[in-house]
């Protein structure tokens, strides 16, 4: 009775969201159809009047982003840098939250900070020595769950690692291809 409590929670307008019965059927689905799991996730990238700013259509929003003020934005936008890291953030914050609900830990508060260090030098070409892109990212966990074991803490963390797909994609790197039309 507590796991299936623990399971069952109430949004901000208190409506009760069951997560195992949410993915109940996508599992027995993906489990009987091999295959129909495999989605594919796309964005865009459109030009704006100035070089120094696009939009991102992901397909349900459209982001407004730019280069940051150290290239020469004008730092009122999201970088890529920003939007990469965010997107490592919600993802981690999701997978946490959607592992801790699946263990039935209760939460009072789980938040996930996400910090990432590079040097611009290398991406205005000052130095061939200095890579382009992160050289270091961390991401900080702050859990809050009082009743929760320190067993069922580091299955948690174990769990959320292996499960975030953001984490996953940076720890090993898909193939990456390009074309030019």
């Amino acid at each position: 009775m507590r796991l299936q409590f623990a399971a069952e929670r109430s949004d901000t307008q208190g409506r009760v969201m069951d997560l195992r019965s949410v993915q109940r059927p996508l599992k027995e689905k993906y489990r009987s159809e091999p295959g129909s799991s495999r989605i594919t996730l796309r964005a865009k990238g459109s030009q704006t009047d100035i070089p120094i700013s696009c939009s991102v259509d992901i397909g349900r929003a459209v982001y407004e982003a730019q280069a940051h003020a150290g290239v020469g934005g004008a730092g009122t936008a999201a970088c890529s840098g920003d939007l990469l890291l965010g997107a490592l953030a919600a993802c981690a914050q999701v997978t946490c939250q959607m592992v801790a609900e699946a263990m039935g830990i209760e939460t009072e508060r789980i938040e996930v900070e996400v910090e990432g260090e590079l040097d611009l030098a290398g991406t205005l070409g000052i130095s061939r020595e200095i890579p382009v892109g992160f050289e270091r990212i961390r991401t900080r966990f702050e859990i809050v769950a009082p009743e929760a074991t320190k067993e069922q803490l580091d299955t948690l963390r174990r769990k959320t690692e292996q499960y975030c797909v953001v984490f996953q994609t940076l720890t090993r790197p898909p193939e990456l291809e390009t074309e030019w039309a």
